[in-house]
């Protein structure tokens, strides 16, 4: 278990470092001067030239990436071109809104995807048709779409939840829930629409072996062989769909902050990367890239306890 531990972390290090390099070359070409937008439009060429001498644009994104990368393994990221805050600390404090959005979709997908595609399964009938037409549906319209016919619903025109904004757990733990109902459920319904579909097809492939019907054959009733026997052979497919749409919900968190006017990573990615602000787009990528390996890296595990030949691999 250790070496299949080990050589998780080991890969999840390379996909940082190459996914790192990668943002920062990509930076490197986008076009965007940051020297020019801090300085303004009224500024000379001789102060633009000052500013990027003083940001270090003037130097090979080579050279540049040397020194990033020789302060980031020792976690510092620096300090934002345009406020000027430590990276670090401004992602601390904006980490909690993205992962309130995300980890809240990410339950209700799990608790909802499963509920209904074990329902489907074993039901069967009207209720499964029902299920995969609700699901087709769910996974064809757009998160952002999505968002905005409830924000336009529930909270403009009815006025049950806000429809901007975003209150901290600590401040009220009630008005948190209602900030982040619609960002989560927006995203949460794409995901319960896939991951329903693969628990369906899961529970059904295992309802069909020969170890079933064994099973039923020695009286056991029909709930302890569904939960105690079916589900853990069919959750591994479902767990690995479940991990990438994880990380389809990182990624759509960046839209749904953004409609919600929520203060989080993503929107702060979304403006230092028009901004052309390295140092802050550099310390989003790493800190959604170690969310993602420490996401797939727990799904591994978990796949590892209910299958364990996966171990040896």
């Amino acid at each position: 278990m250790l070496t299949f531990l080990v050589r998780r972390v080991a890969a999840g290090l390379v996909l940082l470092y190459v996914l790192a390099t990668t943002a920062f070359a990509m930076m490197s070409l986008t076009g965007a001067d940051a020297a020019r937008n801090i300085a303004g439009t009224m500024a000379t060429p001789e102060q633009i030239a000052a500013k990027r001498h003083e940001l270090g644009l003037d130097r090979p994104w080579i050279t540049q990436y040397g020194e990033w990368l020789t302060h980031a393994v020792r976690g510092d990221f620096g300090t934002s071109w345009f406020g000027g805050d430590s990276v670090s600390e401004s992602l601390v404090l904006k980490a909690p809104v993205s992962l309130s959005i995300v980890v809240s979709g990410l339950l209700l997908a799990t608790v909802l995807s499963a509920v209904l595609g074990i329902a489907a399964a074993v039901r069967r009938g009207w209720l499964d048709r029902a299920v995969q037409a609700t699901a087709i549906v769910g996974y064809a319209v757009p998160s952002f779409l999505l968002a905005l016919l409830l924000s336009a619903t529930l909270a403009v025109q009815l006025g049950w939840l806000p429809a901007t904004g975003y209150v901290p757990l600590v401040s009220s733990p009630s008005g948190w829930l209602r900030s982040i109902t619609l960002p989560a459920v927006s995203l949460a319904i794409g995901a319960i629409a896939a991951t329903a579909q693969q628990v369906r097809g899961s529970v059904i492939d295992v309802l069909r072996q020969d170890f079933v019907r064994t099973l039923r054959s020695r009286g056991l009733s029909e709930r302890r062989v569904l939960f105690r026997h079916v589900l853990r052979n069919a959750a591994p497919p479902a767990l690995t769909v479940l991990s990438l749409q994880f990380i389809s919900l990182v990624g759509g968190a960046v839209v749904i902050e953004k409609v919600f006017g929520l203060p989080g990573v993503g929107s702060a990615a979304v403006t230092a990367t028009v901004n052309g602000d390295t140092p802050l787009v550099m310390g989003v990528v790493v800190y959604l890239v170690l969310i993602v390996v420490a996401v797939n890296l727990l799904v591994d595990l978990a796949y590892g306890w209910l299958n364990p030949k996966v171990r040896v691999r």
